[in-house]
């Protein structure tokens, strides 16, 4: 496919979905195509290109992993090993999950621990003071009992890299995989950043007025300790070239064995948009019959998305700076590239017609420690509304991104345990019902995160 249809695809999804700047890339055939469109900035408008940076967030976790796993193959830290063993210091709310959590539960997200902290309160920003901060920190399961994401697991494996080096996290990950992978494009540092071409992510108000977001990333600047779980800052380029990294053999940075591990199964995922299974620091999802690997990122109106497909040398990267309009533009991209590129075809599974027996057993208020999600009926359809608790939006100096307003949702055929949202910002999210002995609903899992059941519904 030639770069002015990609470049004509992307521009008019840009338009469709009213994000003011995105950059896109596709690796295939061996070679690079990009496309880009809009500005940098309503505010500050630049045009956007492909050496822009966009803050990936959570894509940040694919290179904290693969960091962990460089140390790995030099012997230097056992996956299999209690956590503890590198980060003496560690103290959680339950000292049995303390004592059992291992470098692997980190990396697949079994560690048992909530999504994050999110008020560290005051003191110096660093990564060791968040892992101070981590005994206040909910346990949602015991270790290894199931998979549930969580951003204070990657911090806290970045204090092993921290530990294990002598250096800053973000120091030790300049050495370990950035400068040996050929990363010049890709940094933590925002002294870096702001003397590039960078795009600022946008929040929309509710009239539907675009404003840049503050802080630029998902907390203020100087705050270290969410780096390696959703701190790196890159372009579509230098995204490009980590696909190529991890579709390579690792050289000058891991064995190509450590390199093909983390592309294995770990843990599976049920039910989820975003993969059939963990690997090591990347979702494993199989589409239409291919098998790919990805992450996504969304941080303050700034959305990543990175899919690569490794039988067929192929990835995709698309980046988008307004919420919550940049995840389905991103979406978009990728399926539209996988249909184009490779003639594969990814469709939302079908819901079965409304069952109000169902919708009022799962009806009420779920949490996790920093969102509420509400699920509501009003016997002809059944809505979720996700958002951030009143109190910490309230607590909070910093913007915030915007609720996502009630969306229809539906069962899945099966046991009823399945859902799709077919509607808003969250449309094509797929998740599960999480029952106790006997047969309560208990929780709810979306975005592969999981929310319990509030005592109280509203």
């Amino acid at each position: 496919m030639s770069q002015e249809k990609l470049s004509e695809f992307v521009a008019s999804a840009a338009k469709e979905f009213d994000v003011p700047g995105v950059a896109v890339g596709v690796l295939v055939d061996g070679r690079e195509i990009h496309a880009s469109a809009g500005v940098t900035s309503v505010d500050n408008p630049l045009p956007v290109d492909d050496k822009t940076l966009f803050h990936l967030a959570s894509v940040t976790k694919t290179f904290t992993a693969t960091a962990l796993m460089r140390l790995v193959s030099e012997g230097r830290v056992d996956l299999d090993a209690p956590v503890r063993r590198y980060v003496p210091e560690l103290e959680l709310a339950d000292e049995d999950a303390a004592a059992r959590i291992t470098v692997l539960n980190l990396l697949n997200h079994t560690s048992g621990l909530d999504w994050n902290l999110i008020d560290t309160g005051e003191g110096d920003g660093s990564l060791a003071g968040f892992v101070a901060k981590m005994s206040e920190l909910q346990m949602i399961a015991a270790p290894g009992a199931r998979a549930s994401y969580s951003q204070a697991g990657y911090n806290l494996a970045g204090r092993i890299v921290e530990n294990i080096t002598g250096l800053s996290f973000e120091k030790a990950m300049t050495s370990l995989v950035l400068e040996p992978a050929g990363l010049e494009n890709t940094f933590f540092d925002l002294d870096e950043v702001f003397v590039r071409r960078f795009a600022a992510g946008h929040n929309r108000d509710q009239d539907g007025t675009l404003r840049p977001a503050r802080p630029w990333r998902a907390w203020p600047a100087g705050e270290r300790g969410n780096n390696p779980g959703g701190g790196v800052v890159s372009s579509v380029g230098d995204l490009l070239r980590w696909a190529r990294f991890h579709l390579g053999t690792g050289e000058g940075v891991l064995p190509a064995e450590a390199l093909r591990r983390m592309k294995e199964p770990t843990v599976e995922l049920r039910g989820s948009t975003l993969g059939d299974a963990f690997g090591i620091g990347w979702f494993l999802r199989e589409v239409d019959g291919v098998r790919t690997i990805g992450h996504g990122g969304s941080g303050n109106g700034q959305f990543a998305e990175l899919l690569i497909v490794p039988e067929r040398d192929f990835a995709v990267v698309s980046l988008a700076n307004a919420g919550p309009e940049g995840y389905p533009f991103n979406q978009d991209v990728v399926r539209w590239a996988l249909a184009h590129y490779l003639d594969v075809a990814e469709e939302d599974p079908e819901p079965v017609p409304f069952d109000e027996v169902r919708a009022r057993e799962v009806a009420g208020r779920y949490e996790n420690d920093a969102m509420n999600l509400d699920l509501a009926t009003d016997g002809t359809r059944l809505t979720l509304g996700v958002g951030i608790k009143p109190e910490i939006r309230q607590a909070s100096d910093a913007d915030m991104p915007p609720d996502h307003a009630p969306a229809e949702m539906g069962f899945l055929p099966g046991d009823g345990a399945e859902y799709v949202i077919t509607e808003g910002g969250l449309k094509g999210q797929r998740g599960f019902f999480t029952r106790d002995a006997g047969g309560k609903v208990t929780g709810v899992d979306l975005a592969g995160r999981l929310f319990t059941r509030a005592r109280t519904a509203s």
